[in-house]
């Protein structure tokens, strides 16, 4: 894959202003490209994602799992694989919200071994992390990584203490394009299994 020169570039500012080297491998390609999308370094302290659940995500994506997005501005920033997004199938009176129904809609879809990939909604983490522990879902990975003052950080600290497999971030700080990053940073490194170069 050739890396755009601005990439490059933005890559080595973000290695001298902050050292990631004493992060496991692929704990240390999500921290870097969520830093890469957002210029904040305070991620690299945020973060928090488990290696080996990574190193199974990743296969999960080699072999062609699914992806469900919160909303269409986490699938705009996901390159490379394709995404589903079901919130413009969840009735506008939806309750609790649209978000929250398209999550399970995206369960019926998708019971076992789909990304669930949040960057917008808290209440769409709050209803994976429900459907799992209703048995109704089984993720290969969730990016929880909502944004706002109201419900962002709770959902994320369920989400840490649910045990499902999962990246997230400590704190309100989060949005479309962060989520998107942790994907992309694992789509990467599944297409060079894929190809025999990872």
């Amino acid at each position: 894959m050739t890396v755009h020169p601005i990439e490059a570039k933005s890559y080595r500012i973000l290695e001298r202003r902050v050292d990631l080297s004493h992060l496991p491998s692929l704990v240390r390609a999500v921290v870097a490209r969520t830093i890469h999308a957002s210029a904040d370094l305070e991620f690299s302290e945020s973060v928090v994602a488990n290696e080996e659940e990574l190193n199974a995500a990743v296969d999960a994506l080699a072999n062609g799992a699914p992806v469900v997005v919160d909303v269409e501005m986490v699938a705009a920033g996901i390159t490379g694989i394709p995404t589903q997004c079901f919130l413009g199938e969840a009735g506008i009176d939806a309750r609790p919200t649209r978000s929250a129904a398209a999550m399970h809609l995206a369960a019926d879809a998708h019971p076992r071994g789909a990304f669930f990939v949040v960057g917008c909604a808290p209440t769409a983490l709050d209803a994976v992390i429900d459907l799992a522990a209703q048995g109704a879902v089984d993720p290969a990975l969730v990016v929880g990584m909502p944004v706002g003052f109201v419900g962002a950080a709770e959902s994320k600290a369920r989400l840490r203490a649910s045990g499902l497999p999962a990246v997230s971030n400590i704190g309100e700080k989060g949005g479309s394009a962060v989520a998107a990053a942790v994907v992309n940073a694992l789509a990467r490194v599944a297409a060079a299994r894929r190809s025999g170069n990872g």
